[in-house]
């Protein structure tokens, strides 16, 4: 099974599903913004991924300047990422063979390779 967590309005989670499902994959598509993060699944995730949450924190197009999360410390921008989902990068891709933040898009190819 390939879960992708997935933002539609990305163009990078868009070519991620799109290069996955090329290489004959369906995978489990879950919309994050929709149904949000609790902190054991970012954690989890995280851990599994071997990134801190402040790796796996989105800049670009979110608040998190404004809310000084750049400086902040983990446990806040975890805070935060639950509050307001789009401040977790995408899209993140779960598998037998890892996870891993599948950015650039490409990535996702070693991830699924051999399943």
């Amino acid at each position: 099974m390939i879960v992708i967590f997935h933002n539609p309005d990305c163009g990078t989670s868009r070519n991620v599903v799109e290069i996955t499902r090329t290489a004959g994959h369906d995978p489990v598509v879950i919309e994050y913004l929709q149904t949000g993060w609790t902190r054991p699944q970012l954690l989890a995730l995280f851990a599994a991924a071997d990134l801190t949450p402040r790796e796996a924190l989105r800049l670009n197009g979110t608040k998190a300047e404004a809310l000084g999360l750049p400086d902040a410390s983990d446990e806040t921008i975890l805070d935060a990422m639950v509050d307001d989902p789009i401040l977790v990068n995408r899209p993140f891709v779960a598998c037998p063979n890892g996870v891993r933040l599948c950015r650039p898009s490409e990535t996702v190819r070693g991830l699924i390779d051999g399943l």
